[in-house]
């Protein structure tokens, strides 16, 4: 006999999908903070896609940004035991800050929330990756919950 798919079923897919987004993020971060380019040619490069700018964040910032990624990914994943009460919490703030992000860079405001963010470049692949992305992550994280 075959089991019906539940909607807790769905809800464990797409948080699985969600850590595991998050966690490549993070490796992303993590790398860039190390001082890889990846997946451009230079770090100038990657400074005027992923930051709109002409320098890379500090080691420090790209560290703390994969950090607080890999949080995210383990409260999602339910990896972190923790009271539900503060799980709930914290995936709340979570799902804040990547809808913030994600309804700014749709609207091509990404330089209010991290200013200097404004080359042509960065304003194309945020509106066309990076803040559907963080909307979409919003929406796995917030299912989550």
């Amino acid at each position: 006999m075959t089991r019906r798919a539940t909607s807790e079923d769905s809800a464990a897919a797409t948080g699985g999908l969600t850590a595991l987004v998050l966690t490549v993020i993070a490796l992303l971060h993590v790398a860039w903070g190390l001082g890889s380019s990846f997946p451009f040619r230079s770090r100038t490069e990657l400074a005027d896609s992923v930051v709109g700018t002409e320098e890379v964040p500090t080691r420090g910032a790209c560290l703390a940004v994969a950090s607080a990624l890999v949080l995210a990914a383990a409260l999602v994943a339910r990896a972190v035991p923790m009271p539900k009460a503060l799980r709930a919490f914290a995936l709340r703030i979570a799902a804040s800050v990547l809808v913030t992000r994600g309804v700014a860079g749709a609207m091509g405001r990404t330089a209010v929330l991290s200013p200097g963010s404004d080359s042509p470049a960065f304003q194309r692949l945020d509106k066309r990756l990076y803040a559907p992305l963080c909307l979409w992550l919003a929406a796995g994280v917030r299912r989550s919950i």
